[in-house]
């Protein structure tokens, strides 16, 4: 797949999260997926915490913390060391603020730091810091006694989300079209979800969503290319398009337990040179993805 049509899928994909992330307070999940013809495998632990702090009426700060944990199985043969590139770990600090502007619209921006890297020596440096930030305006009519509720935002954000640090806009479209039924049109997740239970405590869904990961590479590494020179890596990136069926059991209106299957369109994992350009693809073939875990929700 060409690099034009991987940035647009990424591009139509990113901006999903961002409802998710407005909403949730804390979560901890495990992914998993490995990676087809190959032996090599995919796993993260994630958790992170959102802490809202009310300053006065409809005005919130609110301060958060992230951590993830990548461990990168390699068994294929590679023309480079695969010494120290197995695990990743990720810390993140991040300052949110909210604001109603009128009856209509609520005002969130973000602003954060990212530090993420192997971790080989046991000092950071400037280029294992990513800046992030965030900006988006909530139209939120959920909560209107309407009988069809809906939520619409709007905004831009610049993260890692996509595989690499890029700016990119972002636009989620969320409605109730029937009791027991409801659709997301967004970025980088849209999906379409069926109620069950008494208290609509069962959600099974279906869905089109993107993930990624990005982290600076300690010490570089050298990539023996098919010419017979060497190309030094940088940084290492992953950017997945994937499609499924997920389950969510709410244990109650705040604390739920889900679980997500599905099979990736895109599996783009590369080692990257300090432009960010392509030294070597490590797999993009496509396969297998599970993802779970216990969010806490507002």
């Amino acid at each position: 797949m060409s690099k034009t049509a991987r940035f647009i899928i990424a591009l139509l994909l990113f901006t999903g999260t961002v409802s998710a992330q407005l909403t949730d307070l804390a979560r901890v999940e495990y992914t998993y997926f490995p990676q087809s013809d190959s032996d090599n495998s995919f796993r993260r632990f994630r958790s992170f915490i959102n802490v809202p702090v009310k300053l006065k009426e409809d005005v919130y700060l609110v301060p958060g913390f992230e951590y993830r944990n990548v461990n990168l199985k390699f068994e294929d043969v590679t023309p480079f060391s695969r010494k120290d590139l197995d695990r990743f770990q990720s810390f993140s600090f991040s300052l949110g603020y909210t604001q109603k502007l009128n009856d209509k619209w609520r005002l969130g921006a973000k602003i954060g730091s990212r530090i993420t890297s192997n971790f080989t020596t046991e000092t950071f440096s400037s280029s294992d810091v990513v800046h992030t930030g965030a900006v988006y305006f909530i139209n939120d009519k959920t909560k209107d006694g309407l009988d069809k509720p809906w939520r619409l935002i709007i905004g831009g954000r610049y993260d890692t989300e996509s595989g690499r640090p890029f700016p990119l806009p972002f636009v989620n479209y969320y409605r109730e079209f029937h009791p027991d039924w409801s659709f997301t049109l967004g970025v980088p997740k849209s999906n379409i979800k069926r109620y069950f239970g008494k208290n609509r405590e069962h959600i099974i869904q279906s869905f089109l969503s993107l993930d990624g990961f990005y982290a600076n590479i300690q010490d570089n590494v050298e990539v023996n290319i098919p010419e017979g020179e060497f190309e030094t890596a940088e940084s290492i990136s992953m950017t997945v398009a994937l499609f499924g069926l997920g389950y969510e059991y709410c244990f109650t209106k705040h604390l739920v337990f889900y679980f997500y299957a599905g099979h990736t369109v895109i599996n783009d994992i590369r080692l990257r040179d300090g432009d960010r350009n392509d030294v070597f693809t490590i797999n993009d073939k496509n396969t297998f993805y599970g993802r779970s875990g216990i969010k806490f929700k507002l």
